[in-house]
């Protein structure tokens, strides 16, 4: 899954990785190593411009908020759940579904937390029973240091208790898309831990390599099935992933030391 991530990169440096031709000043987020759901974060889409003289698409950076809220929804109290969604049944799901055909985008991340899901703690959890031990959490990151281009949808929700004019009226929202995680080995692994992406978590964000993106956010590729085929799983081998302090656990504590690599995991969690 992907419950958090970080997103230190700003409108400039988003522009030129991914060929940005519009983005608003009043739409800049400060940079947030603690990024979790509900929370307003960058979205590249492609999408004509309002009052254009023009239907062409233009590529845009544009601020979203993480929880998808269906345009048939009467209220967007259910966006908080769906933060997620699963590269095998996006296609089919009715929350999903019409966006997966024309509301497409790219979540720029420096990279995504997630803590380790051992076998025996798993087991723990299915049976209902309390956790034994605080879970240790990684940092999952593109091996180059490159953007890690997360595979979205993104949905458009009228207020219908609002105004048309009014600033609140309409909700543009987001939901990142998750497949299996990758069972072969990391780039670069920690000593000590997991070797695999899988041995930390059986999902993981599907990351869109740039040979993809151009195809992932042209709105006029509504097929499902040639849709489908754009949620392979990117190349092994590109990730690599390190212990981080148990301090992102909580989503009040942000910034730059929350990426700080340890030489292994804390004392008290697992592995």
């Amino acid at each position: 899954m992907c419950g958090r991530y970080a997103a230190s990169r700003g409108p400039e440096d988003l522009a030129g990785v991914f060929e940005i031709e519009k983005w608003e000043p009043e739409e800049v987020l400060a940079p947030d190593y603690n990024v979790a759901p509900t929370k307003e974060v960058y979205a590249v889409l492609d999408r004509p411009l309002k009052d254009a003289d023009s239907p062409k698409p233009v590529r845009q950076l544009r601020k979203l908020k993480w929880g998808l809220v269906p345009s048939w929804s009467k209220t967007p109290e259910g966006g908080a759940r769906m933060i997620n969604a699963r590269a095998e049944t996006v296609h089919e799901k009715p929350s999903y579904r019409r966006a997966f055909s024309t509301r497409r985008c790219i979540i720029p991340a420096d990279g995504y937390y997630e803590w380790v899901t051992a076998k025996d703690e798993r087991e723990l959890e299915v049976e209902g029973k309390k956790k034994r031990q605080r879970k240790q959490p990684y940092f999952v990151l593109p091996a180059d240091g490159s953007v890690f281009a997360m595979a979205g949808l993104y949905e458009f929700w009228r207020d219908r208790t609002l105004p048309d004019d009014h600033p609140l009226a309409w909700w543009v929202t987001c939901s990142v898309i998750t497949t299996e995680a990758e069972t072969t080995p990391l780039a670069v692994s920690p000593a000590e831990g997991p070797h695999t992406l899988a041995e930390i978590h059986p999902r993981m964000p599907l990351m869109l390599t740039p040979d993809r993106w151009d195809t992932w956010l042209d709105p006029a590729r509504t097929d499902p099935d040639d849709l489908r085929e754009l949620l392979a799983p990117p190349p092994a081998g590109l990730m690599r992933a390190y212990p981080v302090s148990t301090a992102v656990s909580n989503v009040r504590n942000n910034g730059p030391e929350l990426l700080k690599e340890l030489e292994g995991p804390e004392e008290g969690t697992l592995f």
